[in-house]
């Protein structure tokens, strides 16, 4: 996905099937100066600039850069139930959640949080309050997992495991996070099943039978103090399983963000190694870990191309 809202999405889907549009898709930077200036995919009508038009070369663009991605969110729509507004105030990220929660309902159901612990869970890249701020989003949420309210209650044991399921899978890949799993399209593509098990809690890997173990395992996650002292107690739990596990590593130009950036609460403690467990990293693991500690800086998840990295290991 690039940056594509889907109210963009729509119109780039109707240049495909009709080959206009009237929808003003060029307000997003990426099709205005990909699409339109770079590429010359689409331009405007002679004469009239209130419609778009797509040349011949667009549709093969267009069905290989997103067509799956457009069908994927409209799947949502017509059976979410959710209305298909383009004038609701959600961003890209909001609609990725809002499609993760339906997927994925039945589990969330099961243990459900009160809605700070759920908000700041599933709206990652928000805060606690982010739902508490935005009233339409929060009702949308609350129609897909079917309830009239969040409990008041936080249950002491959030027993999640979420799996994006593909048809023949070559590794599995935990995730710290739930971004990989909210538009999971290029991973499925690429053979890559991807699990979540709820952050620091681990317990659910403890009965995973081993006959589900027989891929090559990674763990992918936030190169800071949190992500990197849960990968220990995940491949603790594998050691005793007789199963390797391996830590997905950062590109060396993997973007670098000071831990004090907002929002962002894992700071590396005063001990050695921020009290990290060292014999779990390779050397060249170790060295960069000390470079993040030394300049106070981390790695975000997202910043790390999973995909890359895998295909780089062949």
């Amino acid at each position: 996905m690039k940056n594509v809202e889907w109210k963009y999405l729509k119109g780039l889907h109707q240049l495909y099937t009709e080959k206009k549009t009237k929808l003003k898709i060029l307000n997003n930077d990426y099709i205005n100066q990909i699409l339109f200036t770079q590429k010359k995919l689409i331009k405007y009508k002679s004469g009239n600039h209130s419609i778009i038009e797509a040349n011949h070369r667009y549709p093969q663009f267009y069905e290989q850069e997103f067509l799956d991605t457009y069908n994927y969110y409209n799947a949502f729509f017509e059976q979410s139930g959710i209305e298909n507004n383009a004038k609701k105030p959600f961003t890209e990220e909001d609609l990725k959640a809002l499609i993760f929660i339906y997927y994925n309902k039945t589990e969330l159901q099961k243990n459900l949080t009160t809605q700070k612990k759920f908000s700041a869970k599933v709206f990652k890249y928000a805060n606690s309050k982010y739902l508490e701020n935005k009233p339409s989003l929060k009702n949308a949420v609350l129609q897909l997992l079917e309830i009239n309210e969040f409990p008041e209650k936080d249950p002491k044991n959030q027993q999640w495991r979420f799996v994006v399921d593909c048809l023949d899978p070559k590794v599995i890949v935990l995730c710290e996070n739930l971004d990989c799993l909210k538009v999971p399209i290029e991973y499925k593509k690429n053979n890559i099943e991807l699990w979540y098990v709820g952050g620091q809690n681990t317990k659910p890997l403890l009965d995973i039978p081993s006959e589900k173990l027989q891929l090559p395992l990674y763990y992918f996650c936030d190169w800071d103090y949190s992500g990197l002292s849960i990968y220990s107690q995940i491949k603790k739990i594998f050691d005793a399983k007789a199963k390797n596990i391996e830590i997905i590593q950062p590109l060396s130009n993997a973007k670098r963000l000071p831990v004090s950036v907002k929002h962002h609460k894992s700071k590396w403690k005063k001990a050695e190694f921020s009290g990290l467990v060292k014999a779990d990293f390779a050397e060249e693991q170790i060295e960069l870990i000390q470079e993040l500690i030394s300049k106070e800086e981390w790695i975000e998840e997202e910043a790390i191309e999973l995909i890359q990295v895998l295909n780089l290991k062949g």
